[in-house]
């Protein structure tokens, strides 16, 4: 009777064993789908600060604090998206994400610790410090666009 039970929990445990594996396997336009809409995001949240630092629109510290937020942790999201898989996947990724990875993950890299520049300084409520320390983040994605996605 114990062989017929260590039997059954080790095919259990096998079997479920697989069954995560093949659910992690995660379909290359799904990645593509994941990273986009991180990038939508962060264009959302992003814009309203961009036009505060260039006077277009009126300085809000709640606004700021609370986008800053949103972007540092959306920051940290399209990353893993850019996997080799997603290579002929349809979207505006030049093959230079693929083909330059150490320069791709430092420019995300860049654009991370600019957006946690902006998070540390509009915590002081310092208005001109804070717009200040948001043109970095718009250069490090512009940047980022100028050499690694496809222009419309």
């Amino acid at each position: 009777m114990n062989k017929k039970v260590l039997t059954a929990v080790l095919a259990l445990v096998l079997g479920a064993g697989y069954a995560l594996t093949a659910f992690s396997q995660v379909k290359p336009d799904v990645l593509v789908k994941q990273r986009q809409a991180a990038m939508t995001l962060l264009g959302k949240y992003f814009g309203p600060l961009g036009g505060m630092a260039q006077g277009i629109v009126p300085y809000n510290a709640d606004v700021v604090t609370r986008n800053a937020g949103y972007l540092e942790v959306l920051s940290q999201m399209p990353w893993d998206g850019f996997q080799a898989s997603t290579a002929n996947e349809k979207s505006r990724a030049l093959p230079a994400v693929y083909a330059d990875t150490v320069k791709f993950k430092k420019a995300g890299e860049d654009m991370q610790a600019a957006v946690a520049k902006v998070v540390s300084v509009s915590k002081g409520g310092d208005e001109a410090a804070t717009k200040a320390a948001i043109g970095p983040v718009g250069k490090a994605c512009g940047g980022c666009h100028d050499n690694f996605r496809q222009k419309q």
